[in-house]
């Protein structure tokens, strides 16, 4: 076998990093402008928009809530998560479009907010609330509104938030009605089947001011797990276990008559689809999955199309990307990876978010994130002017959708509406 000489070993390193570098130089992204959003692009326009704008598009609004609802056995309720939807006007269009009037609800703000514009509505607590929150909810409650207050189920995680609440129904003179946050999984806190969870139904069998009205299970984390080895299957059959055992509990101490109108929610949009029937769960809750940001592009949720974007006008568009104190460097910048050939300056900035048209657009580490006049770069295809429309997807909803101010309603080629949301601190 011939020697290899220490100069073509030399050689053939370089060759091998040459060739590796090669493989790992990035690609150029850009391209033609998406007809999708130039179309979204002049509605704006026309509409006279100039700042940066949560839009929905309702057409895909409508076909995400009909597959939602689509899916579900037969006796499975809807309940709309309000904090992913933060807006009455759309909680509302999507009460309209799925038939039902059960809300999840998770702050006390909204809370308040929703009891006021909708006391006929069924509202449960997503979250635990501080036992003075819950106080506060009663100092505020129109008189007016006062049979909202019967239409709140309140979540309790511990038996400690249990007395709390004991002593607030005694405090009122008036019934609560309790929901118990089981843990089926997600160890994020909440009862387990044992002995804590048979005393809490047992104080709640023989408190009068406190009535039970079913038990919330959430399990978000499945979809997360592998599923090599089994690993999803057995989290998802042991969540309902877990749940089957706590309605076995329930019934041993309340009754099977008496638990028969409970309660029962289980899921969000991460899980919902895996609902078949209504052995565990006689409701599932979602929200995000109608609007679809980004942190929901799953298997599960592939169906469900993106309905949600912010748009935000370009202020500057310029040929080139020059970088402050490092000019020298721009031409083997733009050798190197295509995608920092241009840049434009846009309205506002550093969002949850990500950009999706023009396509390859991209954010740049040195220049850092602003939320001003953000820096965007594309590639040698990036064709877009002053004043026209970038359009990102928010990563989710329940926070992004509150920092634009009125949603724009796209639809058929306009801006059809304007829906408020609810104030930030809700």
């Amino acid at each position: 076998m011939p020697r290899l000489s220490r100069r073509n070993l030399i050689l053939g390193s370089a060759a091998i990093v040459g060739v590796t570098a090669l493989m790992t130089k990035p690609r150029d992204h850009s391209g033609p402008r998406d007809p999708y959003f130039l179309d979204m692009q002049a509605a704006l326009m026309r509409a006279g928009i100039a700042t940066p704008t949560l839009v929905i598009d309702r057409a895909r609004l409508n076909a995400n809530v009909d597959t939602l609802i689509g899916h579900l056995p037969a006796g499975m309720g809807y309940r709309i998560v309000a904090k992913s939807l933060p807006s009455l006007d759309l909680i509302n269009h999507i009460r309209a479009r799925a038939g039902t009037d059960r809300l999840m609800t998770f702050n006390q703000p909204m809370l308040s907010a929703l009891s006021e514009a909708s006391p006929e509505a069924s509202q449960l607590l997503g979250k635990p609330l501080p036992i003075q929150a819950a106080r506060n909810y009663f100092a505020q409650l129109p008189a007016g509104r006062a049979e909202a207050a019967g239409n709140v189920q309140w979540l309790v995680d511990t038996p400690e938030r249990l007395a709390q609440y004991s002593a607030l129904a005694a405090e009122l003179g008036r019934e609560l009605k309790v929901n118990l946050e089981l843990d089926v999984g997600l160890h994020r806190g909440g009862f387990t089947p044992g002995s804590e969870l048979k005393a809490a139904l047992e104080a709640l069998r023989g408190d009068p001011g406190l009535s039970f009205a079913g038990f919330m299970g959430y399990e978000p984390h499945i979809p997360a797990l592998p599923t090599a080895l089994g690993w999803r299957d057995r989290a998802l059959k042991g969540a309902w276990n877990t749940y089957s055992d706590a309605l076995g509990l329930a019934a041993e101490v309340h009754g099977a008559e008496a638990i028969a109108g409970l309660t029962r929610n289980a899921a969000g949009s991460p899980t919902y689809r895996y609902y078949e029937d209504t052995g565990i769960a006689n409701e599932v809750s979602a929200g995000s999955c109608l609007v679809k940001p980004t942190h929901f592009d799953t298997d599960l949720l592939e169906p469900h199309l993106p309905a949600s974007f912010i748009a935000t006008p370009v202020i500057k568009s310029l040929p080139v990307t020059r970088l402050p104190g490092l000019e020298f460097a721009e031409g083997a910048t733009r050798v190197w990876d295509p995608n920092s050939s241009k840049t434009v300056f846009i309205y506002g900035g550093h969002w949850l978010a990500d950009p999706v048209d023009p396509p390859g657009l991209e954010y740049n580490s040195t220049f850092g994130r602003s939320s001003n006049q953000e820096m965007l770069n594309g590639g040698p295809e990036l064709e877009i002017a002053a004043d026209e429309f970038v359009f990102f997807r928010p990563h989710q909803s329940e926070a992004v959708f509150l920092q634009f101010g009125d949603i724009a309603v796209y639809e058929h080629g306009e801006i059809i509406d304007r829906w408020p949301v609810f104030p930030a601190s809700a």
